[in-house]
Parts: C-alpha cells; sequence; structure tokens
C-alpha cells in the first residue's frame, strides 16, 4: 500500500500506543504510549538497557513492534500493507555511529538518497546538499571522503544527510555517544538549531543538559515502561516516582 502523509496541526506527528516489544522471551517495550506534536522536541531518557533506542527504531520500522501502533501524520505505519521504505523516506534517523560511505565524497554520502530515492538530477541533488552542509557548518568539506573528518565532523554529515531529505520527523539515537568530550558541543549545538526551527525530533540522549534546555517534553523509560513524562521543569524538578528520582541522582 502506498503513503499518504498529509501535514494537519491537529495530528500529532508521531504517536505511539500501547507499543509492546519483544525479542524471543525477553520484553524490551511494555504498553509505551507517547505522543510527538508537530514542531516539537520529545528527549528519552533512562539507564542503558531501558529500550529507548528499541523504542526509537520502531518509530521507523527498523524494529517491527510485536504489538500496538505507530502513527506517523495520523497514518498508521504499522499496518500490514504499508510501504516500509516510503514511510522511513520520511522520517530522519541519526545513529551512534554514522554510517556513511567510506569510499564515497561527503556531497555523494548526501545526494545517494536524493537521486536514488526522491529522483533528484545531479544538478539539484547537489544543490540541496551542499545546502545543508551549510547548515552544518561543513561548505569546505564536499570533496573529503569520512575517513578524513572528525567524528564530530562525520556526524554533522550524517544529520545533513538526513535533513536533505526533508523528513517529517528527526530520530536521534544517542548521537553524541561515539564522540570525544570536546567533539560533543559542536553537534548538539546543531541540533539546538534545528529545534529553534521548529523541526520534529525524538531524541534519546545522556545529556541531562541538552534535555533540560532544548527538550519540549521528556519522558523516562525504565526496564520498557514509560514511568514518567512531562515537560523538562516537572521531570527534572518534581519527580514523582523513586525509580526516576534514583536514576536523576546517579546522573545529574
Amino acid at each position: 500500500m502506498s503513503v499518504s502523509l498529509e501535514t494537519s496541526l491537529e495530528i500529532p506527528a508521531v504517536a505511539v500506543v500501547d507499543l509492546w516489544k519483544k525479542f524471543g522471551e525477553h520484553t524490551v517495550l511494555r504498553g509505551v504510549d507517547l505522543q510527538v506534536d508537530r514542531g516539537k522536541t520529545v528527549c528519552l531518557i533512562g539507564a542503558s538497557g531501558s529500550g529507548k533506542s528499541t523504542l526509537l527504531r520502531c518509530m521507523n520500522l527498523l524494529e517491527q513492534p510485536t504489538s500496538g501502533t505507530v502513527m506517523l501524520d495520523g497514518l498508521d505505519i504499522t499496518g500490514r500493507d504499508v510501504d516500509i521504505d516510503t514511510v522511513r523516506s520520511h522520517i530522519g534517523m541519526v545513529f551512534q555511529q554514522f554510517n556513511l560511505f567510506p569510499h564515497m565524497t561527503v556531497l555523494r554520502n548526501i545526494t545517494l538518497a536524493l537521486r536514488q530515492v526522491r529522483g533528484f538530477n545531479k544538478t539539484d541533488a547537489e544543490e540541496i546538499a551542499r545546502a545543508k552542509l551549510a547548515d552544518v557548518g561543513l561548505t569546505a568539506y564536499v570533496k573529503h571522503r569520512p575517513g578524513q573528518l572528525s567524528g564530530g565532523q562525520q556526524q554533522r554529515v550524517a544529520i545533513a544527510r538526513s535533513l536533505a531529505m526533508e523528513p517529517k520527523v528527526m530520530l536521534f539515537d544517542e548521537p553524541t555517544s561515539a564522540l570525544d568530550p570536546e567533539l560533543v558541543k559542536g553537534v548538539l549545538d546543531i541540533m539546538r538549531q534545528l529545534a529553534l526551527r521548529d523541526m520534529t525530533m525524538v531524541v534519546v540522549t545522556h545529556e541531562m543538559g541538552f534535555a533540560r534546555e532544548v527538550a519540549d517534553h521528556v519522558a523516562f523509560l525504565d526496564d520498557g515502561v514509560l514511568i514518567e513524562q512531562g515537560p523538562p521543569s516537572a521531570v527534572f524538578d518534581q519527580p514523582r516516582s523513586d525509580r526516576l528520582r534514583s536514576f536523576l541522582s546517579q546522573v545529574l
């Protein structure tokens, strides 16, 4: 079935309803409900192994939920007949690792999907790619290959590649966890700018300062359960559950 997405301010950009995910006998997500409003930033926090990355991967069907529903712009993308590749073309994903093609230049890494998936010609694809590289401060690196760049620069190329596809929503899976500490700020600054431009984002992060500052909504997962969620001021300053208080005492 083809995918028809129409932007409407009356429905959330993403809605996760009663989502469960099992790997064999191991249950990773347990009835998660989460709404991501258009133009907002949602940060997912929690200890390692709590299910954050799995939830993110279920949002773009890199993992097929065991049960439950994921809605993108009001469309149930977990339906059996949905074209998964078309769905993913509307969802940008930035991973912990950069997943760039090492034998291609920065420019070609970005134009590849524009030409093969969106059907742009070479000239138009390169114009879009150069504009997105300018947005992330890498105009001078179009002819470089990934191995010639720092980790932070590679991650910014990965962000530019996703943005070039004009996604409905951007998903970030701990985008700074593989970076040296001095390179983290540059990537977070790019994400701050995206938030200011009202890009819809879901961010799995251990950067609590970023979550407090940038997020419109923070969700805390523990052992696959969404324990608490709300604005940063409520989650960080007025935690209701003992589990969230214990987690924050370890990371703040």
